[in-house]
Formats: structure tokens, C-alpha cells, sequence
């Protein structure tokens, strides 16, 4: 019957009982497949991770400028990793800097959580904020 319409027959869901099967043009069904699964792919979101440098001395003014970003990162739907950084003498206050991430995750808890904690690697603190 499918020869006589000029498709071919195909099976669509071969663990039904009975297996279900239609007459259909196969190129038309992949292409169409094909089509839905690249469409599918556009509309994904891939997350990014920006990166926010800042230091412990870091002035009111720059700690808001800095914020402006990291809000408007989080709203695009990537993650923040805000990393502190410190110079010489700062390693000896490291508590100013955890005092400053403190204030950040503070600053957007209502947008972000903290996905990795604040820790030390090295002569920097990193922590790691994603979209609610």
C-alpha cells in the first residue's frame, strides 16, 4: 500500500503493542527530525562563568561599579566568580577581604546563592555565585 501511494512505511514507536507504523515520505520525517532537534539546540542557554576582580582596599564608588556588573551578569543567566586578590602586606588581613565577599553574597542574595563557598587558593579568594 505504501509502494502503491509512492511513501515509504515507517515505524514510529516500535515498543507499542501492537509496534505503530505510518505511511510517510522517510526523508521528509528525517529532515523535519533534523530540523526540531537544531531548533531545540538554539533556544538552549549555555552559562558562562565572568570572572569580577577585586581587591581589599576596594573604595565604596568601585565596589558599586563592580556590583553594577555582577548584577547584570547574573541577570543574563551566567555565573559569577568574584575573585579577591591580595598583594604583599593584604595577606596578612585576609579577614577584610572575607568581610568584602561577605558583603557581595549579602548584596545579591535575592538574585544569586553561592554555589562554592569563599576559600583561599593561594594569594586569592575565590567565590562562585549563580542565578536563583
Amino acid at each position: 500500500m505504501a509502494k502503491d501511494a509512492g511513501l515509504d512505511l515507517v515505524e514510529v514507536s516500535p515498543n507499542e503493542n501492537p509496534p505503530v507504523c505510518k505511511f510517510l515520505d522517510f526523508g521528509k520525517f528525517k529532515f523535519e527530525a533534523q530540523k526540531k532537534a537544531s531548533l531545540a539546540r538554539k533556544k538552549q542557554k549555555v552559562q558562562d562563568v565572568k570572572e569580577i576582580k577585586i581587591r581589599p582596599g576596594i573604595d565604596v564608588h568601585d565596589y558599586d561599579v563592580k556590583m553594577r556588573a555582577v548584577n547584570k551578569f547574573i541577570g543574563n543567566g551566567d555565573k559569577v566568580k568574584v575573585t579577591m586578590r591580595y598583594r604583599g602586606r593584604e595577606m596578612a588581613h585576609q579577614e577584610l577581604g572575607m568581610e568584602i565577599l561577605m558583603r557581595v553574597q549579602e548584596d545579591t542574595k535575592e538574585i544569586a546563592k553561592v554555589e562554592l563557598q569563599p576559600k583561599m587558593e593561594g594569594r586569592q579568594m575565590t567565590m562562585v555565585l549563580v542565578p536563583r
